[in-house]
């Protein structure tokens, strides 16, 4: 990997005090662990990665320009571990001299002292799961913190000196009425967040809530009641001055912007230190064992974590650079489609009013253009991929 290539680390912390139902990503609870893979001996485990990291990728590899703790809620770990982490990042790899450094955080598992910790150990940014201002919705999510516990925690974080600062929330949960929507927006915007990303809530296979789903005690999302949502969520941030630059994701500046998911979307190259987590070098896609018992076994003996890891061919690339870039504000590259999509497929959407293309046109010598979603083309991005991609 050539110096200068945008390059970013993913560290996964994979513990949490609660299991919430509609979760599926890696994570444990204390007593779902056996030996060998305590939140105490994590710390040591994740540096003899990222020394394994700096091995794999020699004296050439370019420095990391963001660094990202999630999980998970990595700051059930104490800030001076979090901090252990980063400085192994920084003497192995290397840091870039703006590096972008995030953490993500429930807001009952920080204090003032340990934002403090983090900030002056090298964190920049942090990335509260707000999910909803609600309680009944927190109840319906599984989630244990105190709506109260937002506004404090952000508070603390500005104290702490922390440039950015994200809220997460998420909309669609049984029982979420439009007010209570409108509610959590609001409450979250009296925070005067950086940015905010708002996800629809999703049912994934294999969770609490997708058998609850399935036993008919809690009802599915409902489609027409995401769209209201979405809808709302992009009136208030936008009044309130933040742009959206991901169909998720509203910021109030560029500078603003989580610029480690943005390396995910443009189909950047990261390394994933820790149980379960994906790395994507050059094409070269891998994952690690999942279960922290077993990480923790391989890396105790100086083993690799991987588990296995697949070579990306062009057409998957070029795949997932239209899924990916196409939900980006700033377009995907009208030369990212082959024919007939990049006449006849853009055309379409464009005309549907779902898309715009900005930045050039599709003439002979002229600038190859973007396409834009148009907030119409928001709501149904899955729909515009398909369609340029038949």
């Amino acid at each position: 990997m050539p110096p200068g290539t945008p390059f970013g680390v993913y560290v996964h912390v994979p513990f949490c005090a609660v299991r919430c139902g509609y979760c599926d990503f890696n994570t444990y609870t204390a007593t779902e662990l056996g030996g060998g893979g305590s939140q105490a001996a994590y710390a040591g485990h994740a540096i003899a990665e990222v020394e394994q990291a700096a091995a794999a990728l020699g004296p050439d590899r370019p420095v990391a320009d963001t660094v990202f703790f999630g999980g998970g809620t990595p700051t059930l770990l104490p800030a001076d571990d979090l901090v252990r982490v980063l400085g192994s990042l920084r003497e192995e790899l290397g840091l870039a001299a703006d590096v972008e450094v995030t953490t993500e955080a429930n807001p009952d598992s920080v204090t003032p002292e340990s934002l403090a910790t983090l900030r002056a150990g090298g964190f920049t940014r942090v990335s509260f799961g707000m999910q909803s201002a609600v309680p009944h919705v927190l109840r319906v999510l599984e989630r244990t913190h105190d709506p109260a516990g937002v506004p404090r925690a952000v508070r603390w974080a500005r104290e702490a000196g922390f440039e950015q600062v994200s809220l997460d929330l998420i909309y669609g949960t049984a029982g979420e009425s439009v007010a209570d929507w409108r509610t959590s927006l609001e409450s979250a915007l009296a925070c005067e967040p950086d940015h905010v990303s708002a996800y629809s809530l999703i049912v994934e296979d294999g969770t609490r809530l997708a058998r609850q789903v399935r036993t008919g005690a809690v009802a599915m999302p409902d489609e027409d009641d995401l769209a209201e949502k979405y809808v709302l969520a992009d009136d208030l941030l936008t009044a309130a001055g933040l742009g959206w630059y991901e169909v998720s994701n509203w910021a109030t500046s560029d500078a603003a912007r989580c610029r480690h998911n943005e390396l995910y979307w443009t189909s950047a190259s990261w390394w994933g230190i820790g149980p379960g987590a994906h790395s994507h070098v050059d094409g070269e896609r891998w994952w690690n064992v999942k279960h922290p018992s077993a990480y923790a076994a391989r890396l105790r003996v100086d083993a690799s974590p991987r588990q296995d890891g697949e070579t990306l061919d062009a057409d998957t690339r070029a795949l997932e650079r239209v899924l990916l870039e196409v939900r980006r504000r700033d377009g995907l590259p009208l030369d990212a489609l082959g024919e007939p999509a990049r006449t006849h497929g853009v055309a379409g959407v464009v005309a549907d009013g779902l898309a715009v293309v900005e930045g050039g046109g599709t003439g002979a010598g002229g600038a190859p253009g973007r396409l834009v979603l148009t907030r119409e083309g928001r709501l149904l991005a899955d729909a515009v991929v398909r369609r340029l991609l038949d």
